[in-house]
């Protein structure tokens, strides 16, 4: 049949289904469509019919009636160069399995109600010599600042995501707070459970355990911490320094009733995504570090605190 094409499974999209691999490259074919074709056996892999669900193996041949009219050609989002330009700044690290930002206070990862500008929507920019976008592996808060790792292909997605989720890659913070904890090193193993709008320890709440250690503080009324949570509940670090008496600075959610802003630093949460061990990932040490913004740099200053390394 003129206009037949034979495409080579490439090694990235081993095992990946088949009906997902249109959706990305045919993304104007319907499923009805594909049905009927796979159906009709004018789609085949090594010759075979096959469906869409089969899992694709590297090096298959995948023979394709013509389908020019439904070639991915749909239109990249129209992304302003200054959003380019935006998103490319926030690049610390890239090799061909991963991106590492360094996001700001303020921009979300995903989308949702009322927020328009967010990381997802401006991946697109991100490609550089790939084909496809990088895929979100974990999250931060919106007002956290620092590291977020992205995957550059799906099988590094996968990994990636395991492991976060189990917690193999130790994570870091950086927290401003207000007063300073009576042991300058510990942990705080306190179970956490959603009530209302915050999150809260209960005893019905499930474990959480975050380890800390003071790296400076000024006169025990402000300190500078260095925060691990060992378990991935939302809001950990800020639920529990506030309920250890020393809650974070600008966070309008966890500093209690008693929040006063000091009106010499800028107003934003003094939270900060430091460092992430990606040494389990990469079988060899493999740490990356994203500096502090430049507000927790200058609040440090001028309450006397060290960054420390």
């Amino acid at each position: 049949m003129s206009g037949v094409k034979i495409i080579k499974i490439k090694a990235e999209d081993d095992g990946m289904r088949l009906n997902r691999w249109f959706l990305r490259e045919y993304p104007a074919l319907s499923l009805g469509r594909l049905q009927k074709l796979l159906r009709t056996k004018q789609i085949k892999l090594d010759g075979k019919r096959a469906e869409a669900s089969t899992r694709l193996i590297a090096g298959q041949e995948l023979r394709l009636p013509p389908l020019d009219e439904q070639k991915a050609v749909m239109p990249e989002k129209n992304m302003r160069q200054t959003d380019i330009d935006y998103i490319t700044a926030m690049v610390i690290y890239k090799d061909s399995r991963i991106i590492a930002l360094n996001k700001p206070s303020g921009l979300a990862v995903q989308g949702g109600t009322n927020t328009i500008k967010h990381i997802d929507g401006l991946l697109e920019a991100l490609k550089f010599e790939k084909n496809e976008k990088p895929r979100l592996v974990h999250r931060i808060d919106k007002n956290t600042s620092g590291l977020l790792i992205l995957a550059r292909d799906r099988k590094t997605a996968e990994v990636l995501t395991k492991a976060f989720r189990e917690h193999t890659l130790p994570k870091t913070y950086l927290a401003l707070v207000r007063g300073c904890p009576d042991k300058l090193e510990g942990e705080i193993n306190l179970p956490l459970e959603k009530v209302g709008e915050k999150m809260a320890v209960t005893p019905a709440g499930k474990k959480a355990l975050t380890t800390y250690e003071v790296l400076d503080h000024a006169a025990k009324k402000y300190a500078l911490l260095k925060a691990s949570p060992m378990t991935g509940r939302t809001h950990q670090i800020r639920a529990h320094l506030e309920a250890l008496g020393t809650p974070i600075l600008g966070d309008d959610k966890y500093f209690g009733r008693e929040r006063k802003r000091l009106t010499e630093i800028a107003d934003k949460l003094y939270l900060h995504a430091y460092q992430i061990d990606l040494s389990a990932f990469y079988g060899k040490k493999m740490l990356l570090t994203a500096p502090v913004p430049a507000h927790f740099a200058q609040a440090c200053q001028f309450l006397g605190l060290e960054k420390g390394k």
